[in-house]
């Protein structure tokens, strides 16, 4: 009696707790059986290594939703299809993009969604489309070893090239090289006493050289400087210019009050100067032929002309 008692016991409790676990099981899931997911489809050109059904779904760093399924696109085999389920709440903009990205501590997979623009208008279904598209995007790490080959190649060429530099000839140039750095490193430290006395003469010569642009300096923005000077000879020649202005300008005024009397000498005064000289020339003539006679024959003078003329009978 006691036996089946015990038995009866063990059994209620076993069922109590399966009951607890369902209603617990029921009270953490209904926030995700309240909530509503959207669908979408992104496809990629490549592997998905380590993405599963079921992995997460986060946007900006966000959970929003799972990976519901991974298949290969029927309709293209090099692409895969992956169908996500995103909270309907959570705004998916025309131009983000999902990029599968992987924990590298715990080789865990999932979708990276990122970007996204608020004046971007929302990512709605095309037409002959059954979900709307999330443009698909290459992580950095699937960057990386998409191009690792060809990082490899260029590191392989490199090498190649740098064998190539490296060979007997080129080795003992660099070894000559060296050897000539050490002899002119050691001539440097023979020449250490002349090359210290060169410094301090080129900076004697600089310190001289400075004192003489500050003279300059001081001879051109000094009180009596060259400056001041140019600038008071710069004004004396406008003074001047000046001047020269006003005396052509009273030299034109005295021209025109002028030109009235030159005008009347040239036409009138010039011609009774003509007639003056000519009447002066022919009274020098009357004086000269009058001299003359007074030469040959000076009586002429007082009794006049006593030679008689032919007087025909």
């Amino acid at each position: 009696m006691e036996t089946r008692a015990h038995y009866a016991a063990v059994g209620a409790f076993v069922v109590t707790m399966v009951v607890l676990a369902f209603v617990a099981v029921l009270w953490l899931a209904r926030g995700q059986l309240n909530t509503q997911y959207a669908l979408y489809n992104i496809y990629y050109i490549g592997p998905v290594s380590g993405l599963r059904a079921g992995s997460p779904v986060e946007y900006s760093g966000v959970p929003v939703g799972r990976v519901s399924e991974v298949v290969i696109d029927p309709s293209n085999v090099e692409r895969i299809r992956v169908t996500v389920e995103i909270e309907a709440n959570v705004p998916i903009k025309s131009d983000a993009a999902a990029s599968v990205e992987t924990n590298i501590l715990s080789g865990v997979s999932y979708i990276q969604i990122s970007g996204g623009t608020q004046e971007a208008p929302i990512l709605l279904p095309q037409p002959g489309q059954r979900y709307a598209v999330i443009r698909a995007r290459r992580s950095r790490l699937a960057s990386v070893t998409a191009r690792a080959p060809q990082l490899l190649e260029k590191l392989n060429q490199t090498a190649d090239q740098l064998n190539e530099l490296l060979n007997e000839d080129n080795r003992k140039a660099l070894a000559d090289t060296l050897q000539n750095v050490r002899h002119f490193s050691a001539t440097l430290d023979a020449r250490s006493q002349d090359i210290a006395e060169f410094a301090t003469n080129a900076e004697k010569a600089v310190q001289s050289l400075t004192v003489l642009l500050d003279d300059i300096r001081a001879s051109y923005n000094g009180p009596d400087g060259l400056g001041n000077k140019a600038g008071t000879a710069l004004t004396d020649f406008d003074k001047v210019a000046r001047g020269l202005g006003d005396t052509n300008k009273q030299l034109q005024a005295a021209i025109q009050d002028v030109r009235p009397g030159l005008r009347n000498f040239s036409q009138q005064t010039l011609s009774d100067i003509g007639t003056l000289v000519g009447d002066a020339r022919q009274l020098i003539a009357s004086l000269t032929r009058l001299s003359g006679q007074i030469g040959r024959d000076p009586s002429q003078i007082l009794f006049g002309d006593r030679r008689e003329g032919y007087r025909p009978k």
